[in-house]
């Protein structure tokens, strides 16, 4: 007998929303009441770090042009030095907007932080509700555990977090066929690469999915001339269209009427080092086997090296992803494409250059949904708890605001355990099925099912 998720949905979305609040009261612990005449808050370099309240939000107040109001990327640009400038920021265009339209009501960066909370909270309360449906009490992973106190809040990725569960959520449903879901999905992942990258992923995915024809009751069973198991070549090249044809819908209008300040933020991003804001294995491993230091930069030849190396490997981490997910397709009849995209998610956070602490959020959720040890779980919380808290402190320990031995601990926990895991999750996501319910098929494929099954 199938049990309702409703009431697990709506635990996880009360939970959630009480989680949220402290993430917020945790981030805002660094904001005001005193501000100088940019609207910063006067204490927040001196606190930000030691105390372990820092957030992207308050720090971009200035220097991106959000504290005057300015609308994202229209007239910015880069800087020889690699310095943005005059309203360009770091992220993708919609990620921007989320900024300005967070920046709209507000003078300080105490209360850019506040009306970005509130803007970003639905996007955490949508996901909380999505995951109950979809894996009933495991959504709690998502609601009740600390990620969300150290990160809701920390840069704007609940809303790419929505879209990415949205999608699956999408698939998952049997209201329309598989193409339809197929092109609803991509769109929706469209919209997420157009927030952060990291959902163009699951976008290779579904389009895999889709062209093996989805899970046994997406298939017509009374079909017995093979057709069934011949590829959708349509409906693939479909989903293609639909999440590029987002893609593009979305960006044009910036490349046309700001091109050097849409261009600016790729840039930016390309040019980024994995230094000590990046929290990688490569700054942590590599760059000490280098000594990939000159005074407080790295050094050019470790730089290059990095971003050759950096992409290669993500690069082959996708390829074994997809073979491994391909072999599971010809032994099992489905292609397992929310899995397949958890282990190629892995293999970008451990090998990107740049790991930022709040990527976590965007792990989180194929934790819920895809059947991985709990023991494991919790592990990977404990490592992502270590770093989360331990690089700020050992931030103010290098500006002498905090001892140096505590913080180095934590730091070298968080990063090294986090890449253990990271390694261990991309082979067990790689092999594991889901964790969510298989939903009831629609009305009328029942119907077929059914007369099929009479007729033999």
């Amino acid at each position: 007998m199938r049990t309702s998720t409703r009431i697990p949905a709506l635990v996880a979305v009360l939970l959630c929303a009480v989680t949220l609040v402290l993430g917020y009261l945790n981030k805002a612990r660094c904001a005001g009441p005193r501000f100088d005449e940019l609207g910063r808050t006067l204490r927040f370099e001196s606190v930000k770090d030691a105390d372990v309240c820092y957030s992207d939000i308050q720090q971009l107040w200035i220097g991106r042009d959000i504290n005057l109001h300015r609308f994202p990327f229209l007239d910015g640009d880069i800087t020889a030095a690699g310095h943005l400038v005059g309203g360009t920021v770091e992220y993708p265009v919609l990620s921007g907007v989320l900024m300005w339209l967070g920046a709209v009501p507000a003078h300080t960066d105490a209360e850019f932080l506040f009306w970005s909370a509130m803007l970003l909270a639905p996007f955490g309360l949508l996901t909380a509700w999505m995951l109950g449906r979809l894996a009933g009490w495991a959504a709690l992973l998502w609601s009740a555990t600390p990620p969300l106190v150290l990160y809701a809040f920390h840069n704007w990725d609940l809303p790419v977090v929505a879209t990415t569960v949205g999608a699956i959520a999408i698939v998952t449903t049997r209201r329309w066929s598989l193409r339809t879901r197929g092109v609803i999905a991509a769109v929706l992942l469209g919209i997420g690469f157009c927030l952060k990258l990291y959902p163009g992923i699951f976008l290779l995915t579904l389009v895999a999915y889709v062209l093996t024809r989805g899970d046994r009751t997406d298939r017509d069973p009374a079909d017995r001339t093979g057709a069934a198991a011949r590829f959708d070549v349509r409906g693939a090249a479909a989903v293609v269209a639909a999440g590029a044809a987002t893609v593009v819908a979305v960006n044009l209008p910036f490349a046309l009427l700001g091109y050097p300040g849409w261009r600016a933020s790729f840039e930016f991003q390309s040019n980024r080092a994995a230094d000590a804001t990046s929290n990688s294995i490569w700054f942590w491993g590599l760059r000490p086997l280098l000594g990939g230091y000159e005074g407080t930069e790295v050094t050019p030849a470790y730089n290059g090296l990095v971003s050759v190396l950096s992409p290669l490997l993500i690069c082959a981490s996708f390829a074994v992803a997809l073979a491994i997910g391909w072999r599971r397709y010809r032994r099992e009849g489905t292609y397992p494409w929310i899995a397949t995209g958890a282990a190629m998610l892995c293999g970008f956070l451990l090998l990107h250059k740049v790991h930022s602490p709040q990527y976590t959020l965007w792990l989180l959720p194929l934790l819920v949904l895809v059947r991985v040890r709990w023991s494991l779980v919790a592990a990977y919380l404990a490592a992502d708890v270590a770093i989360g808290v331990g690089v700020f402190l050992w931030f103010a320990a290098t500006a002498g605001q905090r001892d140096m031995t505590t913080a180095m601990l934590l730091t070298q926990v968080g990063v090294w355990g986090r890449a253990i895991l990271l390694v261990v999750l991309f082979v067990v996501f790689a092999r594991a099925p889901l964790r969510m319910r298989a939903p009831a098929p629609a009305p009328e494929r029942t119907r077929q099912m059914t007369t099929a099954g009479c007729a033999r």
